[in-house]
């Protein structure tokens, strides 16, 4: 059994009229015109555009991530990752609906099979903020929807393959999901002798810092599995106090936080932000692990970096950083079997 201190958790968060993290996800921005009203920005040129992306995948933003944005601003850094703009109607030749083929790696409803030491779990397809940039944009997930009845071949499948050692619950975000589910689904897992570790990647600490709750932390600080949170921040202007003070929370229940960015044209493509990203994340307990080189998702393409500048990016940061706050410049490629680093010095 793995010794955790449980954390104590204040009332409150943040000053966002005292709402609970299920009524901040329910009150998000959900559509174009309440996105630019909200920012102080004109219906023209934005709103056209914004409403034709709309209609492809819709816009979501919770409010602490919304508090966190420029009024006025239209090249906001936190605004560009969820406004939709005209570009996504286009069509760009590589960028597909499925970049990493995750399709053909389904082992069962809900359980990708990608690696051999590790398999990824589907637990909802629900996000709290929609990411423009969204590999799984246009993912199947009704079809991987899982049901009660799911659980046990889930778990059957996990108990018949004793490669595997880690589980990873994704989405979606898993933490869109309630505790009391979550928790179930951890149980199930540790009763899995081979099954060391249980890694959830997640947004939601970052763009609702109330998700961090008493319940949350009750259940991770519990379980016998080595719990990793992997966050997505881009920016270093997502972390605020709120953000911070809920990641102190989920260190002193004993979680591992580790963070992976996207590298994207237009928010985080200058050495100067990445620099500062790494040092905001470690100052609030969180270690620089992965800078993806960005997948080609259709209706994406305007945020792709091309990889010569993507390593000059990194050469950059490798004279201005300790190595261990250089995050690993990679690339997911479908059928293999690890993320492919790219070559700094080719």
């Amino acid at each position: 059994m793995i010794q955790r201190t449980p954390a104590r958790i204040e009332a409150h968060l943040s000053d966002h009229e005292h709402r609970s993290w299920q009524q901040l996800l329910s009150d998000s921005v959900t559509s174009p015109e309440e996105l630019l009203r909200r920012l102080e920005l004109p219906e023209e040129p934005w709103l056209s555009a914004a409403r034709q992306g709309h209609g492809l995948f819709s816009v979501r933003v919770p409010e602490p991530f919304l508090a966190r944005m420029e009024k006025g601003n239209p090249a906001d850094p936190l605004l560009r990752q969820v406004l939709p703009l005209a570009e996504e109607t286009g069509h760009a030749p590589g960028f597909v609906s499925d970049p990493l083929e995750e399709s053909g790696a389904i082992a069962t409803t809900g359980l990708i099979r990608k690696y051999r030491s590790r398999a990824l779990l589907m637990v909802t397809g629900q996000c709290a903020i929609n990411c423009r940039y969204c590999f799984r944009r246009h993912f199947p997930y009704d079809k991987q929807r899982l049901n009660p009845d799911d659980r046990k071949q889930v778990i059957d499948t996990l108990a018949a393959s004793p490669e595997i050692n880690e589980v990873i619950f994704s989405g979606g975000d898993p933490l869109a999901v309630n505790d009391r589910l979550l928790a179930q689904w951890a149980t199930a897992i540790s009763g899995i002798p081979h099954i060391r570790r249980l890694r959830l990647h997640t947004r939601l600490p970052v763009v609702i810092p109330q998700r961090v709750c008493d319940e949350l932390l009750k259940w991770l600080s519990t379980t016998p599995l080595q719990i990793v949170i992997v966050l997505h921040v881009n920016h270093p202007a997502e972390i605020d106090t709120a953000t911070r003070r809920a990641l102190s929370y989920l260190r002193a229940a004993g979680v591992t936080l580790l963070n992976q960015s996207v590298i994207l044209r237009g928010v985080n493509d200058q050495a100067s932000v990445l620099e500062e990203l790494s040092e905001t994340l470690f100052e609030a307990g969180v270690l620089p692990y992965y800078l993806h080189a960005f997948d080609p998702v259709a209706g994406a393409h305007h945020y792709d970096v091309p990889d010569e500048e993507a390593r000059h990016l990194v050469r950059e940061l490798l004279s201005r950083l300790p190595g261990f706050l250089v995050p690993k410049l990679v690339r997911e490629e479908p059928g293999k079997e690890s993320k492919t680093p790219i070559n700094l010095f080719p």
